[in-house]
C-alpha cells in the first residue's frame, strides 16, 4: 500500500481501479482543517492527466505492472512489433 506521505514523482498507484503515476504533487497544510495533497496523475491506459486532491494519510494499492527493455522492430498498417532484448521474444501491439 502507498500512503500520501510516500508520494514522489513517478510513483505508481491505483485510483478508481486504474493504474496511474504521479507527474506532480504538492503537500498543503492550511491554517485550519486537515492537510491534503494536490496531484497531477497520468493514466497508463489512456495517457490522460488528472488533477486530484487527496486527504493526508489516504492509502492506495500499487498496480501490478512490469517494465521491460524492448527494441522496436517494425510497424504495419495497424500494429507495432517489439522484441524483448533479454529473451528475444517478439510482441505485437495494435495501434490505438
Amino acid at each position: 500500500m502507498i500512503s500520501t506521505t510516500d508520494f514522489r514523482g513517478g510513483v505508481r498507484l491505483m485510483v478508481d481501479n486504474q493504474p496511474f503515476y504521479i507527474v506532480e504533487f504538492q503537500h498543503v497544510k492550511p491554517g485550519k482543517g486537515g492537510a491534503f495533497v494536490r496531484t497531477k496523475l497520468k493514466s497508463y491506459l489512456s495517457g490522460n492527466v488528472l488533477d486530484r486532491t487527496f486527504r493526508s494519510g489516504e492509502r492506495f494499492e500499487e498496480p501490478n505492472l512490469e517494465e521491460r527493455t524492448m527494441q522496436f522492430l517494425y510497424a504495419t498498417d495497424d500494429a507495432y512489433t517489439f522484441m524483448d532484448t533479454e529473451t528475444f521474444e517478439q510482441l505485437t501491439f495494435e495501434k490505438a
